[in-house]
């Protein structure tokens, strides 16, 4: 089994991301696929076990960013339907075609764009229609019926485009994980949608999949559902919010780890990290830990963050530097150098508290994805089943050219 250098690292329980898409798939309308999000590095969990172990469970549909992103996927899922959300220059329609990923349609200029270079070349796209009903950013703007009729001949006019083939229509929710006025902004956007289908149909044009429904979405209005969910968050394991439906059955799939660098009582009133802004009480043990904010761990946590030694609360003191942190582990008087930390993650310690992804985006001012996505590649990703180790991705053992910079 691989060994790792046990500094900093990342913790991805695949049992707990195994069961988070099983229950997805309970909680799906009958008929209704998932198609997984997996962009940004499968929100930091890392993207070729992540896809790996969902489609080992059933995972066809993966959903990424861009292009780079998708061959990441195919790369670990030879036979994976791939969407890509995002734009791709039209002069890689050859590399679209022979590796099987469907492309985004944006607006009618993009689909002749992607036509005419699919044509250049003698290959076909499957291609997805993206429809604005309420985000005001990607695709073809259509929010509101009678003033944005007209772009509904300009999505007829793109699907007829040679080279194209519309296998799918969608939208993306902009309020989903806001339930306190009934989801009206939701129900707004749903509606627009599945009026803008309505009236393609009745111009002949019609369309395999549909679907508009993001983690949010997929959990709280079952109704919307249609022929495939995208969820991502709670893939793993983090409800866009406190209350929602579900929201108490899903597993966080991440913890990240660290350990204890040194450990040493302080007398009363030594000043402690950066700026000196916090000072030590009397009887304080203090233990430095090897992880800052390059390994992701946020700087605005300064003074008021916490980690876990022993189960028991160890309170952060003074700013959180670029590679350390200092923590009051004073009630753990036996602290010595190389103890396990939970930075993050897990399901709480003796006295029940666990610092989560959410409260710490919270407490942040940032939204969880912030938080996920932006773990650095120095930090390894340790990959577990049933508590045992499975595999490692460790992105700094390789240099440039990806030779292998020594062995475990």
């Amino acid at each position: 089994m691989k060994d790792f250098f046990r500094r900093a690292w990342l913790e991805i329980h695949l049992d707990a991301l195994a069961h988070n898409y099983a229950l997805l798939n309970s909680i799906s309308a009958p008929g209704c696929r998932i198609m997984a999000v997996v962009k940004a590095d499968a929100y930091g969990h890392g993207v070729a076990e992540t896809v790996r172990e969902l489609a080992a469970n059933g995972c066809a549909w993966f959903a990424v960013s861009n292009l780079e992103e998708a061959l990441q996927v195919r790369a670990a899922a030879a036979e994976a339907e791939i969407l890509i959300l995002g734009y791709t220059p039209p002069r890689y329609a050859p590399v679209l075609a022979e590796r099987s990923i469907t492309q985004t349609v944006l607006d009618y200029g993009n689909a002749k764009a992607l036509s005419d270079a699919a044509s250049a070349c003698g290959v076909e796209l499957k291609v997805h229609i993206k429809i604005d009903t309420g985000m005001s950013r990607l695709g073809f703007f259509f929010q509101d019926e009678e003033r944005d009729c007209a772009v509904l001949s300009q999505i007829a006019a793109a699907c007829g485009l040679p080279c194209l083939l519309p296998e799918g229509i969608f939208t993306h929710f902009a309020q989903a994980d806001d339930l306190e006025d009934g989801g009206e902004f939701t129900q707004r956007q749903f509606g627009l949608f599945t009026g803008c289908i309505s009236k393609l149909e009745e111009l002949g044009i019609s369309f395999k999949l549909k679907h508009c429904c993001n983690s949010a979405a997929a959990l709280a209005y079952p109704q919307m559902h249609m022929d495939i969910i995208r969820p991502g968050l709670a893939l793993y394991g983090i409800p866009a919010e406190e209350g929602f439906p579900h929201a108490g059955k899903l597993r966080p799939v991440m913890e990240m780890k660290t350990v204890l660098s040194q450990v040493k009582p302080l007398p009363q009133g030594a000043p402690v990290s950066y700026g000196s802004t916090a000072s030590a009480a009397a009887g304080t043990l203090s233990a430095t830990v090897p992880v800052g904010y390059a390994d992701g761990y946020p700087r605005a946590l300064s003074g008021k963050g916490y980690m876990l030694l022993e189960g028991k609360r160890a309170p952060l003191l003074g700013r959180v530097c670029m590679d350390q942190c200092v923590l009051d582990v004073s009630a753990v008087p036996y602290a010595a150098p190389a103890m396990p930390v939970t930075v993050f993650g897990g399901v709480g310690g003796t006295e029940g508290f666990s610092p989560t992804v959410q409260g710490i985006a919270k407490a942040t001012g940032a939204i969880p994805y912030e938080l996920l996505c932006s773990i650095n590649k120095r930090v390894p990703r340790v990959y577990l089943r049933n508590g045992e180790q499975q595999s490692v991705a460790n992105y700094m053992m390789f240099d440039s050219y990806g030779v292998r910079l020594f062995r475990d």
